[in-house]
């Protein structure tokens, strides 16, 4: 039985595949489009800041979310070390009590 609803269910996921474009109401393929950040609305310098460079150079953008995404990481990561030694629970042995 679960063979048969298996294969029904694959046959079913096939038919949107076989049905011509023409059934989905496809029409032409869209304008390149161009994706930018509105700076009109932005009165904070740093937002303003990462807006402009997203418009401008994407590239330094990049390198700058992964410089804050590694600092914010590890000041995570420091911080929550702390509350754990401050709740007294030890990370630093690797020993495991429940055996």
């Amino acid at each position: 039985m679960y063979r048969k609803l298996a294969k029904l269910g694959g046959l079913a996921a096939l038919v949107p595949m076989l049905a011509p474009s023409s059934l989905w109401a496809a029409g032409g393929k869209a304008a390149e489009l161009v994706v930018v950040a509105d700076t009109r609305v932005l009165t904070s310098p740093v937002n303003r800041y990462f807006a402009d460079l997203y418009n401008t150079d994407i590239l330094i953008f990049a390198v700058w979310a992964v410089v804050l995404t590694c600092l914010l990481g590890c000041i995570l990561g420091i911080v929550m070390d702390r509350i754990m030694v401050a709740t007294g629970i030890d990370l630093t042995k690797r020993k495991i009590i429940e055996h």
